[in-house]
């Protein structure tokens, strides 16, 4: 539920102008999601959200999302937490976690943007991972396991 939520407040304060938290508050609860304003508050957060200087309205952090090291870091804590076993089959790679864990990483992988991955698709516990080449996928495994063993 957490990166549902978070995945629609990025949508929201994408595309509206959103000044305040207890405006994101009734904004999700139109679209059937609730939340507290102390858990919209981490989310703003951990999201990297920042208010602009002309309007007041929240948006993301220009320096944060534009970093390869800001994503990379951020990937890489996703893979520590979440990442159990990774499999490459060609230029795809299947990508295991716990139960209820799969979109957090794949979300973070999303973010990173890396030339290399075409997109993922995340159900609850499985990641596909659809690389451009084998050898891509083969060093994306790598790393990702690099990682995920510490």
């Amino acid at each position: 539920m957490k990166t549902y939520r978070q995945s629609a407040i990025l949508d929201l304060v994408s595309r509206h102008v959103v000044r305040s938290q207890d405006t994101l508050k009734r904004q999700l609860a139109a679209r059937g999601i609730t939340a507290t304003q102390a858990t919209i508050s981490r989310d703003v957060k951990e999201l990297g959200l920042v208010k602009r200087a002309a309007d007041g309205a929240y948006q993301r952090a220009q320096g944060e999302t534009g970093s390869p090291d800001v994503t990379g870091d951020r990937v890489r804590r996703a893979v520590v937490e979440y990442l159990r076993r990774a499999d490459r089959v060609q230029q795809l790679l299947v990508l295991k976690t716990d139960p209820g864990q799969a979109q957090p990483l794949a979300f973070a992988l999303d973010q990173a943007a890396w030339p290399g991955v075409v997109g993922t698709l995340a159900g609850d516990d499985t990641i596909l991972v659809v690389m451009r080449t084998e050898r891509g996928a083969r060093t994306l495994e790598r790393r990702l396991e690099h990682w995920a063993k510490g």
